[in-house]
Parts: C-alpha cells; sequence; structure tokens
C-alpha cells in the first residue's frame, strides 16, 4: 500500500520507516515545490541571495558570477562530503531520507520537482546512501552527512542496494533512476536542516516506546514473584499526584496485574485482622525499585510524549535556510537550520532511558540478592550453591552496561564549540546527542533482556507460572523459547543477544 506523503504522524513515518510501504508524493505537495522553485527562479534574476550567488557561510562576503552558479552548488557538496566514522546503519539513513523529503515537501526550498521524486525513488527501492555518523556539529542543520545524501543523488559517491556496497551511479542503472541535476540552489537546500538528527531521533524514539512498555510489564512481574502488595499501583493511590505518566503507567500496570494471582491485599493482612507480632515477617512495604514503579517511569513516560511532539513539528517543518516563500513573493534569511530543539530532547530522552534502565537493574539486583528478597537462592541460582552461580555473570554486565548510560546521559547539547570560523560561535551538537542516545537505547535493551531472562529464572525458582498474570505469562513464555531454565552453568552470551533482538522486536503497543 503506497503512503501518500503530505503531513507526516508518527505513526505514518513508522509506515514508511518500519514497514517500508512505498511512498507517493500528493499532488498538493509536488505544487507547492513546482511553485516554490518557479518563483525563486524569476526572483533570484540580478539579485544578490544567499548560496545562489554568493559563499557559504563566512564566504558568504564573496559575490560568485552568474555562469558558476550550477558550479558553485557542486563544489559545496563536494567539499562537504567529509564524514568520517562508521556509516549510519540502514534505518538511520532511511529515517533521514524521509525527514528530509519532508522538509523539502512543505515547499519552501526552491528545488527542482525532480529532487523530492529521486529521494522518495531511493526510499521505494531500497538504495542506501552511504552517510557516515560524524561531521555534524548541529547548527547549519547536518552539512556532512545531508551532503552525503546529496552526493548520492548526483550519482556520485557509494551507496548500500540488495545487500551489496556499490557505487551510486550502478543503483541508479540497476533501478532505473536518473540524478539530479543542480538548478539554482538544490546544494545548500538538500544539505541545510535538521534531518539527521531528527531521523534518528525519531528511531530512538520509537525504541523507548517499546522499552518503557517492556520496563512496565517487568514491574508488574517482579511485584509478581515477590508477591507484593497491590496498592503501590492503586487508582486512589496515583490519582492524587497531578502527573499524567504517572497515573498511565499505573494504569498500565493495572490492566497488567489484571488476572494475577500473586498479589496480595493490605487489607486482608493488615486492616481486618489485630496484628501483634513485634516482628513481621512479611515486607509492610517493598524497596523502592519495585514499589515506587509509577513514579520513576511516569516521568519517562512524559519526556517520551514530550519527545514526540517536538519531532513531530521537527518533521513537519521547514528547517532550511534561507526560505523560498513564493506566497508572499519573498526570501527570508534566519536559522530555522539549527537544532537545539532536537538536541535538548535527545538529551531528555537519554537521560529517561537511563533511569528506567537503573531501575531494571536494581530490580535484577534485588532478585539476585537473596538476603534482600528472602525468597530466591543466591543468583537465582537452580543448580548447586557454590559449584553452580547462575545469573551472578550476567548481573556483572547489566550493572556494567547501566554504569555506561549513565555516563552517557550527560548532556551533549551544552558542549557548544564554535566553528566554521566562528561564524557558528553557538551550535546544537544534535546528531552527536542522537547518535549517543542511540548507544544508549542500544544499551538499555541488553539490560532489559538480562532482567527479563533473571525474571523467567526466578518464576521457575518458585514453580509460579500458573499463577502469573497472562501478560506476565506469555513474556515468560517467549523467554524460555530462547532461554531455558538451566542449573548447570553454561556461556550466555549468545541467549542474552538473542532475547535482545526478542525484545526489539516486541514492545509495540503504546
Amino acid at each position: 500500500m503506497s503512503v501518500i506523503v503530505d503531513e507526516l504522524t508518527i505513526n505514518l513515518y513508522k509506515k514508511i520507516l518500519i514497514n517500508q510501504e512505498k511512498i507517493e508524493i500528493s499532488d498538493t505537495a509536488r505544487k507547492r515545490v513546482e511553485e516554490s522553485y518557479q518563483f525563486l527562479k524569476n526572483f533570484c534574476e540580478e539579485k544578490l541571495i544567499y548560496g545562489i550567488n554568493t559563499g557559504f557561510g563566512p564566504m558568504a562576503q564573496y559575490r560568485v558570477d552568474d555562469e558558476m552558479r550550477e558550479k558553485l552548488q557542486y563544489n559545496f557538496v563536494r567539499s562537504h562530503a567529509t564524514g568520517t566514522g562508521q556509516p549510519l546503519s540502514p534505518i538511520f539513513a532511511r529515517s533521514l531520507m524521509i525527514a528530509r523529503l519532508s522538509t523539502i515537501l512543505r515547499g519552501y526550498s526552491g528545488v527542482h520537482p525532480e529532487v523530492p521524486e529521486l529521494i522518495a525513488g531511493f526510499l521505494n527501492t531500497g538504495i542506501t546512501p552511504q552517510i557516515f555518523e560524524h561531521g555534524s556539529v548541529g547548527a547549519s542543520g547536518d552539512l556532512v552527512q545531508l551532503d552525503h545524501l546529496t552526493l548520492n543523488l548526483i550519482s556520485e559517491g557509494e551507496v548500500f542496494f540488495q545487500g551489496e556496497k556499490m557505487l551510486a551511479t550502478k543503483a541508479l542503472e540497476l533501478t532505473g533512476l536518473s540524478p539530479i541535476k543542480m538548478h539554482i540552489r538544490e546544494a545548500l537546500a538538500l544539505a541545510n536542516g535538521t534531518s539527521c538528527m531528527t531521523g534518528i531521533g525519531i528511531v530512538n524514539l520509537l525504541n523507548a516506546k517499546k522499552l518503557l512498555n517492556h520496563a512496565i510489564l517487568a514491574s508488574v512481574w517482579i511485584n509478581e514473584i515477590t508477591a507484593a502488595f497491590d496498592d503501590h499501583f492503586s487508582k486512589e493511590l496515583n490519582e492524587v499526584k497531578k502527573h499524567n505518566g504517572q497515573r498511565i503507567v499505573a494504569q498500565r500496570m493495572r490492566e497488567i496485574a489484571e488476572d494475577s494471582k500473586r498479589f496480595h491485599n493490605r487489607s486482608d493482612y493488615f486492616y481486618k485482622q489485630k496484628i501483634t507480632d513485634n516482628y513481621l515477617k512479611i515486607k509492610v512495604q517493598e524497596y523502592y525499585s519495585l514499589r515506587c514503579v509509577p513514579q520513576v517511569l511516569g516521568p519517562v513516560w512524559d519526556t517520551l510524549d514530550y519527545t514526540e511532539k517536538i519531532l513531530t513539528d521537527e518533521i513537519n517543518s521547514v528547517s532550511d535556510n534561507p526560505i523560498i516563500d513564493a506566497e508572499s513573493q519573498n526570501v527570508f534569511h534566519g536559522g530555522n537550520f539549527h537544532g537545539d530543539y532536537v538536541a535538548m530532547e535527545m538529551d531528555k530522552l537519554k537521560i529517561a532511558l537511563t533511569k528506567m534502565t537503573m531501575l531494571m537493574e536494581r530490580q535484577s539486583n534485588y532478585l539476585c540478592h537473596d538476603k534482600l528478597n528472602g525468597i530466591l537462592p543466591p543468583f537465582v541460582n537452580l543448580g548447586v550453591k557454590g559449584l553452580n552461580y547462575g545469573m551472578q555473570a550476567a548481573h556483572f554486565t547489566a550493572t556494567s552496561t547501566t554504569a555506561e548510560c549513565q555516563t552517557l546521559s550527560n548532556p551533549m547539547s551544552v558542549h557548544s564549540i564554535p566553528c566554521n570560523n566562528d561564524n557558528q560561535d553557538v551550535v546544537s551538537m544534535g546528531t552527536n546527542a542522537a547518535l549517543i542516545t542511540a548507544h544508549v537505547v542500544e544499551n538499555a535493551f541488553q539490560v532489559m533482556a538480562i532482567h527479563y531472562m533473571i525474571l523467567a529464572q526466578a518464576v521457575d525458582c518458585l514453580k509460579i507460572t500458573g499463577d502469573l498474570s497472562s501478560k506476565t505469562k506469555e513474556a515468560y513464555r517467549q523467554v524460555r523459547k530462547i532461554f531455558p531454565a538451566f542449573a548447570e552453568d553454561h556461556a550466555m552470551s549468545g541467549e542474552i543477544e538473542a532475547v535482545t533482538e526478542m525484545l526489539k522486536a516486541g514492545g509495540n503497543e503504546q
């Protein structure tokens, strides 16, 4: 099914990005692009306009002769294709193209109509541009990364196609697509903007939603294992706190726990009978990692909610400079390419995900620590104590990985370094922020996988599968398909990786 591209929602974005549904550009969007191009074509004659007949950045003080205008565009693309490091993953590169296509289709870039058609052609045929992770300071947009895309669109550089790395020329020939030509300002219009950081940011957001869903389920699951009291996620308790995220998380926990047979009712234990013992064997209140889940994951929910709003606004915005406004018959210069909106959201997102990861690691620690939980053997070990080690070393990995998240969660957006002869004197570092957040996301999935494995092992230690809620029981079954209950020690790295991939594939509901 084709997706007609106009205003993009996150769900529509997912259809193109994840489901790889074909793109069809709407007639309305085509008309906007055509009108913007024709206006600029007429307007720019005998006028001085940045990036059309001037140099770029601090070189804008130098006028470029009209006969050199086309060469100027090609020089800009080739000179700025300076990325280093690893190529962006295919999903990041694809997301970048969707974000750039959306900006161009707003009709304020003055590009020739062939430009959005070719980007859509790349997406529809599966050509993935070779774009490198390093290069952007995120303030005159993602110039370096987007120029690597542009390099491919003019049939230069290398791409990935049908599982191979090849020259862009060959991929275009195989798909029957034609490269774009430089007309007026295609180079700057393609490169000037936040599409790289935004594209990566949306992938981060989609993964973060999965992680949060897994964390909520895991938090119900551990409370089942410990036969906790259920009032800490009750409606009555959480409704007196005004935060929307907390209320939603508590509601989700109640929905998951609805058919569980493992929770205790506080009234039955403490209110309907007189307690005379001076020491209570049953915990009156659970540890914070079990009891304060709505208060810890609620802010994570609210952070994701706001991040989605900012990224949705960004993909439907014009992150270009200058703005070619056919309606007012004018060209406006400014800084819509600046990436601080995205940069700050990525910094907040990675902090939220790190806090969530810390909660999962502490829950794992609680299950592994027999003196804390009082019901399980050390490290949920089904073997012989001292001879076998259960999940001991796997928890080392979870702790180490969580610690890395804590260091990575330091904000990137405050690390502004002037560059470009100080023309770019305050920059966002938005793409760096998005890439570091992607690292935190990957770490979080690994810690979550280990936690799910520990949870499953704890269920088998206590032999309580039949009493779990239907949702946690299904999660248990999915884990056990990959990671059977064990007593004898064995290497677990492959199983951790497999459970990680299972979690990445699931958790879509929200």
